[in-house]
This record gives structure tokens, sequence and C-alpha cells, in this order.
């Protein structure tokens, strides 16, 4: 694996703890269990040793503030803005994620749609007519991503919502917020004080603006800041009702060539995970990584999802390892522990031979799929430029089904012993480390083929996400996110990363953000639709140079 030595954090009572970090002044103990990729280059400057100190107490102001839920929060946010935060020269990681031309043009492009958006559902919502509604929201929102502000919505007593907004602007720019807002909020307020303009959508109910001329003396440590009540948003959002989404409250930082986020996850009721000893087969995963994700503890939550029903196998699998590698942009592999290998990979042709097979079917895939199981390997045949297959496997730490869309080279470099040890972790929920840079060209080959066969847009290669998200990823080097449980109903999320997001992350957003209805999430083609040939943005089968599917074994 290029460069891994994978950067620790460890939570203890009161705070994080960021273990066998060089103090200011000292020399990289190079003997020290596993710490920061790349060290030789990463300490060689005494302003980056200096920086590390200001991140980790920023991370553990936030896990010392972090409060514990409070019924009435609906979102809290605090953002810096981008003015601000590009006028500091230690935040190359923001100015190359978020100021580049093309995040400019994906900027502007979402800010139309959410002004739209947004004058709609207030409308509808708040019983207002407003002419030429998103006209008047539409400048709001580019001074959101420009200016610092603050933002805190609550439900009062009654359960109505109070929305409040502070933010540093000029006059003429807060005239025209005034003038944007007044016509959805008849009982608002608008006030300026040392400029920052205070609006507060309802003050008889909370005062919340009162609140927030407060915080504006004293503004959070990072640049970021975000505390959100899903269960309670979903309120007034109701199709955020079947995402079950937990109490998340986040702190993002950009410092040099890296950001640093850290968060919690607050859940209604005890998590009651089952965090077995990891069970790695250290034969089958080998170097070189482009990408290696590790997770555990999911069994119940698996269990209680209703679109996996008719797909599990039993005993749930309750640990999950996926890999990549970097010679072929298909070499993505999965594998879970089981039991009994055999009998799972039964179950499982059982389950998905009737799904793909069915007289329906074709209304969901590409092309017609079939199921092939014999000597402990069950096919799936019908799929362009790849060759699935779902493996029963036997390793010394036991069975699993191990699953490849492309063949898994049998040479390279030996699992890697430090990420066992880092895996070793008490509490540790998932680890998750890849190559950014690397790891998105072959995410566009494997989603954008899963979205083709399954009837669902692929993202536009033309689109200002796309070219967003590449512009950006190729940039990116090593990420490193661990998640860990921290208390019976909470995790913590801790992450070190030259982009916010990872690859997989901003795929997603990309997509999303290019949804026909966004902030809706639809990428379903209408029916009868003619699919392309091949995935948006992938090269051909001629140009990768793909090798024959191995011999099922």
């Amino acid at each position: 694996m290029r460069n891994l030595r994978p950067f620790h954090f460890r939570n203890l009572p009161g705070g994080f703890h960021l273990r066998n970090l060089p103090q200011p002044g000292s020399q990289c103990n190079g003997n020290a269990p596993i710490e920061i990729a790349n060290p030789a280059h990463f300490w060689h400057n005494n302003l980056m040793k200096t920086l590390l100190a200001i991140i980790g107490v920023s991370l553990f102001t936030l896990a010392t503030r972090a409060a514990l839920p409070q019924p009435d929060l609906i979102l809290q946010i605090h953002f810096a803005g981008a003015q601000k935060i590009s006028a500091d020269p230690h935040s190359r990681a923001f100015t190359n994620e978020f100021t580049s031309p093309e995040a400019l043009a994906l900027r502007a492009q979402t800010a139309t749609k959410l002004a739209d958006w947004l004058s709609g559902w207030l409308q509808t919502n708040l019983n207002a007519s407003v002419p030429n509604g998103a006209a008047k929201l539409r400048p709001l929102f580019d001074d959101l991503q420009k200016s610092e502000f603050f933002l805190e919505i609550r439900a009062a007593a009654n359960g109505q919502p109070e929305a409040a907004i502070a933010i540093n602007l000029e006059a003429p720019r807060a005239q025209l917020w005034e003038a944007g807002l007044k016509p959805f909020f008849a009982a608002a307020t608008f006030k300026s004080t040392g400029g920052w303009l205070i609006f507060d959508s309802n003050p008889a109910l909370l005062k919340l603006g009162d609140r927030l001329a407060k915080r504006i003396a004293a503004p959070p440590a990072g640049w970021f800041d975000l505390d959100v009540n899903w269960p309670l948003l979903a309120r007034w959002y109701p199709v955020l009702q079947s995402l079950a989404l937990p109490e998340t409250q986040f702190q993002i930082t950009a410092l040099a060539d890296h950001f640093y986020v850290a968060g919690k996850f607050f859940y209604p009721q005890n998590l009651g995970w089952n965090l077995d000893p990891w069970r790695v087969p250290t034969n089958t995963i080998h170097e070189p990584f482009t990408s290696f994700t590790a997770v555990r503890g999911f069994a119940s939550w698996f269990q209680s999802q209703p679109w996996t029903q008719p797909y599990q196998i039993a005993p749930a699998p309750n640990q999950l390892f996926v890999w990549s590698l970097p010679q072929y942009p298909l070499q993505t592999f999965a594998a879970i522990p089981v039991p009994d290998a055999a009998r799972a990979l039964s179950q499982a042709d059982a389950r998905l031979a009737p799904a793909i097979t069915a007289a329906d079917a074709r209304d969901y895939f590409l092309s017609p799929l079939a199921t092939s199981l014999a000597a402990n390997d069950l096919a799936i045949t019908g799929m362009p430029f790849a060759a699935p297959h779902l493996r029963a496997l036997t390793e010394p730490a036991g069975q699993f089904l191990f699953w490849e869309t492309f063949p898994n080279p049998p040479t390279g470099r030996p699992f890697p012993p430090g990420l066992l040890h880092t895996l070793a972790q008490n509490n540790l929920v998932l680890y998750h480390w890849e190559i950014t840079a690397d790891r998105m060209p072959q995410l566009l080959h494997v989603f954008q083929l899963g979205l083709m066969m399954t009837g669902h847009k692929q993202l536009d290669g033309h689109s200002a996400a796309f070219k967003w998200m590449q512009k950006s990823s190729a940039k990116m080097a090593i990420s490193e996110t661990q998640i860990s449980q921290s208390g019976p109903a909470e995790l913590t999320f801790v992450r070190k990363t030259p982009g916010i997001f990872t690859a997989t992350e901003m795929f997603a957003l990309a997509s999303w953000l290019e949804a026909t209805n966004f902030p809706g999430c639809d990428l379903r083609m209408p029916p009868g639709f003619t699919h392309s040939s091949r995935p948006i943005g992938a090269q051909s089968p001629r140009a990768i140079s793909l090798p024959a599917p191995a011999p099922a074994h």
C-alpha cells in the first residue's frame, strides 16, 4: 500500500486524543504504532507541527462542547465564509475543492436550484404568495457562500419552527436580504449590528435572533460547524424519514493541504451492536491498494432494512471488507465472514437468481442476466465489461464469501501488519483508507456501469458536478476515516483528508446535485429510454485493455 501509515485517533471520556503525535520540536518516532500517512513529508515543517497541535485542541474542544441532543434543535450551522477562509494562506485544501472555476460553476448551479426549490417550499408551507420568489432568494445564496454566517432553527413548544440567521454583510447586501425575505415571513424582524444582519423569522416564539447576536462575538474555532437533528427535520421534509438518520454534529477545519473533520452521531436508542473481533481474509486481501474499508457491527441494522429482505442470508453478516487494486478500473473486491461459506453461497444463489431472471427483470436491467452455481462459485453472466463472481473461500481466519467484479490477481504484497494493528483499536466500527485521485477513476467505471445496468441516470460527463468532481479529486492524495462507538447510543467520527469527501461520497454528491428533482434524488430513467453503449466517462474496453476473466476456482 502506497505510504500507508494510518492516522490514529482514540476516543477517551471527555474528548478526542490524537495518539502518538510528535510534540512541536520533537522527532518523529518510526517505531511508534502507525501514525500519519507519509510522515517524512508531513513532519519536516515546524509550522505543520504547530498546526497539528492546533488541530488536536480543536478536536478536543469539539468533543468537550458536543452537547447531548437538544429536543427542540432542528438545525444549527456556523460557516466562516469562503472569503475569510480563502484569505488564509493555510487553506489550500479549501481553495482546491471550492474555489476552482469548476467549483464556482457548480456552486452557482446549485444555488439556482435551491432558490427555486426553497421559494416553492416556503410558499406552500407558509401559505404565502410571492411573485418571482426564486429571483428574490437567489442572491441570498451567493452571500451564504461568501460571507460568515450563523443559522439556527428550533421548534417552539407548539411545534412551530423559528429560524434565525446572523450574516456579515455590507449595507447594500443587507437591504437585499430584507427585500428578499420579508415577503415570505410576515412576522420577521431585521436588525443590524456591527456589520451583521440578524434575521428572525418569528421572534415571538423563541427570540433566536437575540441568541445569535450573542454568538457573533465568539465564533467556533472551525470553519464549518453543523448540528442537525434529522428526525425532527423530517417532520417538515418527510422524505428524510425513510433514511432514519441520527442527530449529527460535525466540525471541519481546513489547514494547508488537508481538511480535518470530527463529529458525533447521536441515536435515539442504544445501538446494541455486536463488535465481534475482526476476521480478516489476509490471504485474499493484498497490496497495492488504492482503497481499503473495514466495517463491523451492522448485522442488526442490516436485518431491519426493508430493502435487504429479499437478499438476506442467515445468519446476517456482521463484518464487511472492501478494497481495490490499481491495475484495472473494475478491480474492486469485497469479503464477508460467514460460518459456512458453501451454505451461504447456496442461499445467495437462491436469493439472487429469482431477482435477476424474473419476467419483469428486463424493466430493471440493461441486458438479461443469469446466475450459474458450480464448485463453490456463483457467476453472474450477461453484464458488459465485468465478470462478477461470488465465491466461497476458506482462510486461516475462517470462511468467507468473496465478491469480485474483475479477477483478483494471485500475486501481490501481503496484507500489511500495521493495518491489523489499526483495526485492533477498541470499539472501532469503520476504518477507511484511500488514495482519492487513484480511486475516483475506478469508481467512475463501477458506479456508472451499475447505474447503466439498473436503468438509472448516469452522471453526465459534461455536467457541472462531473467537471467539479474530476477537477477536485485529481489533486487528492491519502484520505483516512475512522468511526468508533463512543457510547451506548453514540458514534464518533474523525477524518484527515485532502478533500472533505471520499471518492464514493463525491460521486454520490455529484449525482445528487445533478438529479432532475434536486434536492430530491430521483435518478431513475424514464420507461423505454435507450441506454448508452458504455458507462459515461469510462474508457472503452479496448482502451483499458481488460484481460479475460479468470476461470472459476
